[in-house]
């Protein structure tokens, strides 16, 4: 009898860093990560996101938030791809980091999101997990440019990008909380990751049956 084929290789990615896991998201962490979400992402007099998801209720918050991971889940294909990251520390998801990308075996070109929980945010953990898609995306994928943004108000996200050698790359007026707002666009290449990665190495499993999903061989 043949062996069955792997039903979701994404679920056999593993990525670890210093402090923290990163897996591709699965039900019952979706279920801890919107938990966190109802703990709090942001203080209520701001607004990191375009879609200002965190002002729904709790109910609302919650049940659209598993919706949109398992539509992102749903819709991933090789030439289409948001690969979302439930990330843990000590056991616990803490928050969530999204890498994504449209024809990535031509373009090369990534782009990424992130939020955590609030009462996780200052300890470094932001900059952590997004060092290792950074890493995930130049040293395994061989991706030659990632993209992110960040309103120009949201200083916590631009920090963890000054710390990865991001540069501004334009701005666009996006719509928030029914106000424009300014956008900025940032991007890295690994050359210019190079100066500003971190003295750790990134540890990955269970990439090799992945690679399909991404579009690659």
């Amino acid at each position: 009898m043949e062996e069955m084929p792997d039903p979701w290789p994404l679920w056999q990615l593993e990525l670890r860093t210093p402090r923290l896991t990163l897996r591709p998201d699965e039900d019952v962490g979706l279920v801890e990560l919107m938990a966190e979400a109802c703990r709090g992402v942001h203080p209520p007099d701001e607004m990191p996101f375009g879609i200002p998801w965190t002002d729904a209720p709790p109910t609302n918050m919650v049940r659209e938030g598993i919706k949109y991971h398992w539509a992102n889940r749903v819709a991933c294909v090789p030439a289409d791809w948001q690969v979302n990251f439930l990330v843990r520390h000590e056991g616990r998801v803490i928050g969530s980091q999204s890498l994504r990308a449209k024809d990535f075996a031509v373009t090369r070109n990534v782009d990424s999101g992130s939020w955590i929980g609030l009462r996780h945010q200052g300890k470094g953990f932001g900059t952590e997990m997004r060092a290792a898609i950074l890493m995930l995306a130049f040293d395994h994928l061989d991706a030659t440019a990632a993209r992110s943004s960040a309103f120009h108000d949201n200083q916590r996200s631009h920090g963890v990008s000054r710390k990865l050698g991001y540069e501004a790359d334009g701005t666009y007026v996006e719509k928030r909380r029914g106000e424009p707002a300014v956008n900025v666009r940032l991007v890295v290449t690994p050359e210019r990751f190079t100066r500003y990665r971190p003295d750790w190495k990134l540890e990955v499993s269970g990439l090799d049956r992945a690679l399909p999903v991404f579009g690659l061989a």
